[in-house]
């Protein structure tokens, strides 16, 4: 996978001295062909000075759900929440003190859908770009990003973006992520990658249209299993002797983990008659017949030199590299068409997937495991609905695989969205799902004796209301769930399913105010669990506020500045433990965190080059040593990081 990179450069370096690409946030709704970008910038606002009849509105980026926007160049403070190398808002996250490393979550979001479970290892999957996260261009001139951000102790990412149409019917993309960071602690190596290729055609009557993509990547992280307990007293009494935090002991010095994945998606149609047609347009038109292919492959490894009693009694004693595989392939036929009757488009579909995950041997003799593999198929049918009704657009998803096993299940998802003029947008959402735990939960082995066992979970049930209120006045959402037979990994690391009942309340608010060049930034979030807290747990409340100074500076206006400072809080909770073999948090009884940090930020943009200078947790060199990112994990000490964001078009 690394070996792209230097392959993407050569690519990508003859355009670098022409072009470049930022694009804005998706748009609010989904429907047949691609919408308008829902945001109400200028062009001056989006700073790209482009000759001739070409318009910033003609480089346009189009979501997986044929959402479109446009190209975006601004410095806002939004970008600063999302210049990291997720490239996304962490603010429901916390995470370690190492760019690549890991997350722990803050608050939990159910509002995606799937009807099959994953592979597991989840606290590898935070950087992992899914179908969803996948963009599709339409430029009329090459156009390039990059992104670069210096790392922790040695390292950086770099994000390079290449796009152009050879055509006005063809676009391609080529795009890799790569990141290599020391890190300031022992054993805390992130280097990862990710790589893709987009491809969307339609013939000249636009008959017939494909859009596909290709993703490999991977992630290797050095574990370090957290500080031992004597250094976690050096840490917390702040000892001098230990100030290079390389100077630390940890548990484990010959471990690390890999997660790659590997993907093909094709979604192709073909038009048997369009609106132009002289088929009773006004009652039924555009049908259309399609197929999706998506083939995915997942390989989970956790190697290491020689086992250690970190983890308990092992079979042997020698080095071991254990490995996962997980494969899916599903195959998706459906047809589509427009009608007033329905008010808007209607997608009838079939799928039928086969999964395949578990292991290539027995890694533990001493194990009573019955099977290394989970194997099956399944046979699904679904509809989708996009209607719209004057200012209102009603979306609705449904899918059920019948049966029994671990690939019978069902979803419904649906959103109602009310859109008045540009004054503010309320929506509301439901989400009821059924299906079976991620197969880590169900089929597990080791060479460990006490991380081997094969289970029947029964699907977990999941009931989501969703509501938000956006505006330029402020936003707000609230999140209301209902968890059934909930699956979590217990204090001693192995999966257990909740018998009760789960309810989870999450509230959020943002609000900006601005007076003159000053602007406060402040987001607040409330969360309760009423029924199954010592099994799910979040703190109650987290903040985010942003105090910061922004201006034109010089004459003519060439440099904005953006001077400012973020204080984040969250108040003290029982955080899940990380778990290096398992890839997953676990519960744990005995420590709890919450702290503030302060972040100090000076940012600037010149013509269509942001540029980024942020000094994090500026207050640890005289604050008490209470942060950490999980038990025995220190979040990150005061650091510098730069970078910059840097878009080009020829």
């Amino acid at each position: 996978m690394k070996q792209l990179f230097p392959l993407l450069f050569l690519l990508v370096l003859p355009t670098l001295v022409f072009s470049q690409i930022r694009k804005l946030d998706k748009g609010l709704g989904g429907f047949n062909g691609v919408n308008q970008s829902t945001d109400s910038l200028s062009n001056d606002e989006i700073n790209v000075k482009l000759s001739g009849k070409t318009k910033y509105t003609d480089y346009k980026v189009i979501s997986h759900t044929n959402d479109t926007t446009y190209i975006d160049t601004t410095l806002t403070i939004q970008k600063v929440y999302k210049f990291n190398f997720r490239r996304k808002d962490n603010f429901e996250l916390l995470q370690f003190h190492n760019q690549g490393q890991t997350f722990n979550n803050l608050a939990y979001d159910f509002n995606s859908v799937s009807l099959f479970p994953d592979i597991g290892f989840r606290a590898k999957q935070f950087n992992y770009m899914n179908i969803e996260d996948i963009d599709y261009y339409h430029v009329p001139t090459p156009t390039t990003e990059i992104m670069y951000r210096t790392g922790q102790e040695q390292g950086q990412v770099l994000d390079a973006l290449f796009t152009l149409n050879f055509s006005e019917r063809l676009n391609v993309s080529v795009a890799y992520k790569g990141l290599r960071s020391l890190g300031q602690y022992r054993r805390s190596l992130a280097a990862t990658g990710n790589f893709r290729t987009t491809l969307s055609y339609r013939t000249p009557k636009e008959q017939y249209a494909i859009r596909a993509h290709i993703t490999t990547q991977d992630f290797t992280n050095q574990e370090s299993g957290g500080l031992t307990e004597a250094m976690l007293q050096n840490f917390i009494e702040n000892d001098p002797n230990f100030i290079d935090r390389a100077r630390l002991d940890v548990n484990l010095n010959n471990t690390e983990n890999l997660l790659e994945g590997t993907r093909l998606y094709i979604d192709h149609n073909y038009k048997v008659f369009s609106s132009k047609d002289s088929t009773s347009q006004k009652d039924f038109s555009n049908l259309k017949i399609g197929h999706v292919l998506t083939y995915e492959n997942k390989t989970y490894n956790f190697i290491q030199s020689a086992t250690t009693d970190f983890f308990g009694e092992a079979y042997t004693s020698g080095a071991l590299n254990e490995g996962t595989k997980n494969r899916i392939t599903n195959n998706q036929g459906y047809l589509e068409f427009n009608s007033k009757y329905i008010l808007g488009r209607f997608k009838v579909k079939t799928n039928y997937t086969d999964v395949s995950c578990g292991y290539d041997s027995v890694y533990n003799p001493n194990s009573d495991i019955p099977k290394i593999k989970l194997k099956g198929k399944a046979v699904s049918f679904g509809a989708e609905w996009n209607g719209k009704i004057g200012n209102f657009q009603v979306n609705a998803d449904a899918t059920v695989a019948p049966g029994s096993g671990h690939l019978a299940g069902n979803y419904l998802k649906g959103d109602a969205l009310y859109k008045k003029d540009s004054l503010f947008t309320v929506k509301g959402s439901l989400l009821i799902s059924s299906k079976a735990p991620n197969f880590n939960f169900q089929l597990f082995q080791s060479t460990y004796d006490d991380y081997n066992w094969s289970n029947n979970f029964t699907n977990v049930d999941t009931r989501n209301i969703g509501f938000s209120f956006d505006s330029k006045w402020g936003s707000a959402s609230l999140d209301f769930t209902n968890i059934e037979d909930y699956t979590y990994f217990d204090e001693a690391n192995s999966p257990q399913q909740f018998g009760g009942s789960i309810t989870y309340l999450k509230v959020k608010a943002n609000k900006e105010f601005k007076y003159r060049k000053f602007a406060l930034n402040n987001t607040v979030m409330y969360q309760n669990v009423s029924n199954g807290s010592t099994v799910f747990r979040v703190p109650e409340f987290v903040t985010r506020n942003t105090l910061y100074y922004m201006d034109d500076w010089f004459k003519g206006k060439p440099l904005l500045v953006q001077i400012g400072a973020t204080l984040n809080y969250f108040t003290k909770y029982k955080a899940n433990a990380y778990n290096p073999l398992l890839a997953e948090f676990t519960l744990q009884n005995d420590t709890e965190i919450g702290y503030p940090t302060l972040d100090v930020f000076f940012n600037a943009r010149v013509r269509r080059t942001r540029i980024y200078f942020q000094i994090d947790n500026v207050t640890s060199g005289f604050t008490s040593k209470n942060y950490f990112s999980a038990p025995n994990y220190p979040y990150r000490d005061f650091s510098i990081r730069f970078g910059l964001v840097w878009n080009w078009f020829i």
